[in-house]
């Protein structure tokens, strides 16, 4: 059976793990004239061989304000 390594065990308190559980992202906004703009969000403190996978973005028109959710 396979587990997931990136998840903390339950039974250990969030101070006591290895996986950093307050990480600061960096948006960064492409603008386009001929396409929606783009936000990518990613890790401030990522290294150059983290960054090709850990980012998310998204177009514009396909995220809100947060105050709207709220």
């Amino acid at each position: 059976m396979s587990t997931n390594s990136h998840l903390p065990d339950p039974a250990t308190p969030d101070d006591q793990t290895d996986t950093p559980t307050d990480r600061r992202c960096v948006a960064r906004i492409e603008e386009y004239d001929d396409a929606p703009d783009e936000c990518t969000l990613y890790p401030a403190d990522a290294t150059p061989s983290e960054l090709p996978t850990t980012w998310i973005s998204a177009k514009e028109g396909s995220y809100v304000s947060l105050d709207e959710m709220r």
